[in-house]
């Protein structure tokens, strides 16, 4: 068991106490700091609304139609596909560095996650979650052939 010694005096610590000390301490100074932000924002923010506090500002120019626009379903299939792919390539990235160490055991398991990965990249493509144009069906109903 480690000791601390202080002056004359020794104290035994056990090694979980040394551990969770300072995470004790980092995670009272979040919730602190958290709490002290939070109660700032609300002293310090506004108590009146009104509708001119509710308008979009553009710049001086007077706002028209809605603030809101839809994006289309292809936009947010690309930033979801960006993020699988690239914790995906975070894994086999971290997996090449240490591949001497890991030997088949780590071979077999980046394959199964690879092939879990394409499993779902097939399902979806099945499924016509990758299909961003428009369906030939409604090409044929909108634009009738003579």
């Amino acid at each position: 068991m480690p000791r601390l010694i202080a002056g004359n005096q020794s104290l035994q610590v056990s090694p979980l106490q040394g551990e969770l000390v300072p995470l004790i301490a980092y995670t009272a100074v979040a919730v602190l700091l958290i709490g002290v932000l939070l109660l700032a924002a609300w002293w310090l923010g506004a108590r009146r609304t009104s509708d001119v506090k509710g308008e979009a500002y553009e710049s001086g120019v007077i706002p028209t139609g809605t603030a809101r626009l839809a994006y289309p379903v292809p936009f947010y299939l690309v930033a979801i596909f960006f993020i699988v792919f690239d914790v995906e390539a975070v894994f086999i990235f971290a997996w090449a560095v240490v591949w001497d160490d890991l030997g088949l055991p780590g071979l077999i398991h980046i394959t199964f996650f690879i092939v879990v990965l394409l499993l779902g990249l097939v399902w979806l493509l099945l499924k016509g979650g990758l299909d961003w144009g428009p369906s030939q069906t409604v090409q044929r109903s909108t634009n009738p052939e003579p």
